[in-house]
């Protein structure tokens, strides 16, 4: 059976590629309808700003090889079975799944790596679920605690995704860092107290010009708890000197080969600000004795049922198409946030 697969083939460059699909005896066949794109990892590899000598991903099976171009990328589609293998159960027959497969029209795989679409789930929010669980490791990973102040650096779909899980949190304040102004509105109907434009963020933390709280704050001055998740890595700077006393920053970006300056010699070194990565792949190690990947997928499919995830799609556009959808994410364009390719 024939399928059309989109490649990353050269810096801004793709292209929709024909070859044939077979079903093993332990697979399924998957019609794709719908697939997320990621406009963190995969803008990096259609920009050829990722290293291609990383393997693309040891922890999925579908993604094989490295960043190097030509290759295969995406990790969020959603299908129906349309066909099994002679030692799979016919139960599957017209499922609609989720798997961590690039974007291609149709897939084989194996059972265990897909999951079933949760009844009242559409197919196009079970496509968002990768940023949904993304989030999920990130608050988990930043284990925020009661009267926190925390401030979130960066308001696309991951961040929103993330916003919308702390603000169930008794925090003392949520602070979103955003520079484009329709993202910061949409972060504060996500659950932030308030989202500002980078340069108005010491007023929002009630700071004065020589980083100290203002004589009516109770707490100690800055955050204690800051997410990066803006993927400009000159922003990681902005996120350290956010972090009060004993704070800590969670890095979720990835920046890829752009290279990092950071400025550790004036507040970072005295206040002992804790910096830290944290990437869906794996857990950390302080979560592992009680966490496991499935574990964290269950809730994550429960923040997926409670989040409007819907609300963060502002595009469709077909597959035949996709150049166009890797354009207008890189162009970082006013009211554009979650991109679905579809295949009608």
């Amino acid at each position: 059976m024939n399928k059309q697969s989109l490649y990353f083939t050269a810096p801004y460059e793709t292209s929709i590629r024909q070859s044939t699909v077979d079903v093993g005896d332990g697979e399924l066949l998957v019609e794709t309808s719908v697939s997320s794109v990621s406009a963190g990892t995969e803008l990096l590899i259609y920009r050829g700003e990722a290293p291609a000598e990383l393997p693309a991903d040891k922890t999925l099976d579908t993604l094989d090889g490295n960043l190097s171009f030509p290759l295969r990328y995406g990790y969020a589609a959603v299908g129906e079975v349309v066909a099994v293998g002679e030692a799979v159960d016919d139960d599957w027959m017209g499922q609609s799944v989720f798997a961590f497969n690039p974007h291609e029209t149709r897939f084989s795989i194996a059972p265990e790596n897909v999951i079933p679409v949760p009844e009242g789930v559409s197919a196009s929010e079970m496509a968002i679920f990768p940023s949904v669980e993304t989030a999920t490791s990130l608050v988990l990973d930043g284990a925020p605690r009661v009267g926190e102040d925390v401030v979130v650096f960066g308001a696309g779909v991951v961040g929103l995704c993330t916003i919308a899980i702390l603000s169930s949190f008794p925090l003392d304040r949520l602070v979103v860092v955003e520079p484009i102004g329709a993202r910061r509105d949409r972060a504060e109907a996500m659950g932030a107290d308030v989202a500002v434009a980078p340069a108005e963020l010491d007023t929002a933390l009630d700071l004065d010009t020589h980083g100290e709280s203002a004589p009516d704050r109770s707490h100690p001055a800055g955050a204690d708890l800051v997410y990066e998740l803006s993927g400009q890595p000159q922003t990681l700077d902005d996120a350290v000197a956010a972090a009060g006393y004993d704070g800590r920053v969670v890095v979720g970006s990835w920046y890829g080969n752009n290279p990092t300056t950071l400025d550790l010699g004036t507040s970072f070194h005295r206040d002992r600000i804790s910096v830290e990565s944290s990437q869906v792949s794996t857990l950390s190690p302080e979560t592992r004795g009680r966490w496991t990947k499935s574990r964290r997928g269950s809730v994550a499919l429960d923040r997926l049922a409670a989040v409007d995830v819907g609300s963060l799609i502002t595009h469709r556009i077909p597959f035949s198409e996709a150049p166009s959808a890797y354009r207008l994410l890189d162009d970082r364009a006013e009211g554009v946030l979650q991109v679905l390719l579809t295949y009608d």
